[in-house]
């Protein structure tokens, strides 16, 4: 599995995690690439996005045995951001994870 695709495994994984969480509140965010997190089209409160960031970053940790911190104000405020959805949040992690340390 590339990394890419293990990227893919740990926010899906991250989805499933909010997903029960949110299972109460009729709320569940679909398992698709284009579907929206944040932003007009998102459909997550404040606080349940900031519980997937954290998810998100959780799972991310398992896979690769490192730390990524990808909540960042500067990140809300890109032309293009990277919780518009989730193919665009895995982007963003496979863009920060080839970096080096």
């Amino acid at each position: 599995m590339d990394n890419r695709d293990r990227i893919k495994t740990a926010v899906y994984s991250a989805v499933d995690e909010l997903n029960r969480q949110l299972s109460t509140k009729g709320a569940r965010i679909e398992k698709s690439m284009d579907a929206p997190l944040y932003g007009p089209s998102g459909k997550l409160e404040s606080l349940d996005f900031v519980t997937l960031i954290m998810e998100v970053e959780e799972k991310v940790k398992a896979a690769f045995g490192v730390e990524v911190t990808i909540a960042d104000e500067n990140l809300l405020s890109r032309e293009k951001s990277p919780f518009s959805n989730i193919r665009t949040l895995i982007d963003y992690l496979d863009e920060t994870l080839k970096q080096p340390n």
